[in-house]
């Protein structure tokens, strides 16, 4: 039976699957990007997509439906001004305008519990339309 963790403050529950598949980006480095949902009637967070290695982070914004929410973590690679290869993993809070103020509110409230599930977060972008979490943020950010 797979296991699933509450989120106390909204009785949302996350499930193994989501904790497994982040850690299997963070150290295994098998996917580029996880895009999460919420299930309302189940209160259950799962995997709506897995992106693999050599999927990009346009395959990611391209993924994320324009009236619905979702959370999605990017693992993003790249080298430092010394030269140095470096990977920082990036949450995004998808909440475009367009979607229900429901699923805003549901979004909203079980993101920090869904944050702390997932160990080793770098950085947080939140978004509202595409222009809010272009690369070029993505890149700013990990400087």
């Amino acid at each position: 039976m797979a296991m699933a963790f509450k989120m106390a403050t909204t009785g949302m529950w996350v499930t193994d699957e989501c904790k497994n598949s982040f850690m299997e980006m963070k150290w295994k480095k098998v996917h580029r990007y996880i895009v999460f949902k919420i299930d309302e009637k189940s209160k259950l967070l799962t995997v709506d997509k897995v992106g693999g290695p050599a999927e990009s982070y346009e395959d990611l914004t391209a993924s994320l439906p324009q009236d619905d929410c979702r959370y999605a973590v990017f693992d993003f690679d790249f080298v430092t001004v010394d030269n140095c290869r470096k990977s920082k993993i990036f949450f995004i809070a998808w909440a475009p305008t367009a979607s229900r103020i429901r699923a805003k509110m549901l979004y909203a409230t079980s993101k920090d519990g869904l944050r702390r599930v997932l160990d080793g977060i770098s950085y947080e972008v939140q978004a509202t339309d595409p222009t809010e979490m272009g690369i070029e943020i993505i890149k700013d950010r990990a400087k």
